[in-house]
């Protein structure tokens, strides 16, 4: 068979890419992952009866948007990783510039605190079940996450599932603040990144174990 015949007989009968697939797969996973992890918290953890009171607060506000910045740029990294070839652009700095503005929030803080008031500031009442409790929350983002990416063709396994696991902890952490308590700039900076960093380690590990095409 001749070139020219084998290509017509294979391009015979092909339909037109919906390029819109992929972005309801997005959506699909955003919006029912979130969903499920909004029940998690409601449901098992419960929210918090002082949630309205807090919106007052600068730095509940501050929580709201770093977890939110964290879960965009993560977001925007996970679907630059899904397609082969792109470049990841400015998201990845963007993550690195949000957590070192949150460390030298938390810096200034503690230096601004007498020393007794640094230990509850850094622990709260809720730092050893934290980062676990948004690893959980985190979990049904990051298996509808991995869902969509294994449909897609990336070709940085790593680090696709490591993005996969920081976009779905960061999100994760967004929806869990709708029970957390805590707002000390030290708490944000440490229990928080290291509950994103729960689902990045694990997404690192299964990547090229569950996205290999």
């Amino acid at each position: 068979m001749k070139t020219e015949e084998f290509v017509s007989l294979l391009s015979t009968g092909a339909e037109a890419v919906d390029l819109r697939l992929t972005s309801r797969r997005w959506l699909l996973a955003l919006t029912g992952g979130a969903s499920i992890a909004f029940l998690l918290t409601a449901g098992l953890l419960k929210l918090n009866p002082a949630l309205w009171n807090e919106t007052y607060k600068p730095m509940f506000w501050v929580r709201e948007s770093y977890c939110a910045v964290l879960g965009v740029l993560g977001f925007i990294t996970v679907v630059r990783l899904a397609r082969p070839g792109l470049r990841l652009g400015v998201a990845p700095m963007g993550i690195l510039v949000a957590v070192i503005a949150m460390w030298v929030l938390t810096v200034m803080t503690l230096a601004a605190a007498s020393p007794q008031d640094r230990a509850p500031l850094i622990l709260g009442h809720t730092a050893v079940v934290c980062p676990f409790l948004i690893a959980l929350v985190a979990a049904p983002l990051f298996a509808a996450l991995l869902v969509v990416m294994r449909s897609l063709a990336p070709t940085r396994l790593r680090w696709a599932g490591a993005a996969s696991g920081f976009a779905a902890g960061s999100i994760g952490a967004l929806v869990y603040t709708l029970h957390c308590p805590e707002l000390a700039a030290p708490f944000l900076g440490i229990w928080y990144l290291l509950g994103m960093l729960i689902p990045t380690a694990i997404g690192a590990w299964l990547g090229p174990r569950l996205l290999r095409w």
